[in-house]
């Protein structure tokens, strides 16, 4: 059974800085996308960043870059998020999932994390002006 399990969410001044910690387990094939979402109250959930398992590329949401970074080590199967100069909007619940589907564009359509088969509990990311 595949099972992920967020860490790293807390409280944050406006300008620091995160790192959000994904522990992937159960996966019996590789060729899994594993990627990064967040919900805001009364928004639907948005994706940020995905990585492929397969050859490591990256991709993100537009809104999202140079600011946001997906990392994996696949030797501990973890993958990582990390948000700089955080900003008082980036507070949310962010969510790791993942797909056996590729990673790319449609993760960060409107609606794509009703498509997606594995998710984690959340963490809660709360940042202060």
């Amino acid at each position: 059974e595949v099972s992920l399990v967020e860490s790293g969410g807390g409280l944050v001044q406006a300008g620091g800085s995160l790192r959000l910690s994904c522990a992937a387990s159960g996966f019996t094939s590789g060729g899994y996308a594993i990627g990064w979402f967040r919900r805001v109250p009364g928004v639907e959930r948005e994706g940020l960043a995905c990585v492929a398992s397969s050859d490591g590329s990256t991709y993100y949401r537009d809104s999202v870059k140079g600011r946001f970074t997906i990392s994996s080590d696949n030797a501990k199967n973890t993958v990582y998020l990390q948000i700089n100069n955080l900003k008082p909007e980036d507070t949310a619940v962010y969510y790791c999932a993942a797909d056996p589907n590729p990673c790319g564009g449609t993760w960060f359509q409107v609606g794509a994390y009703r498509y997606l088969e594995h998710w984690g509990q959340g963490t809660l990311v709360t940042v202060s002006s």
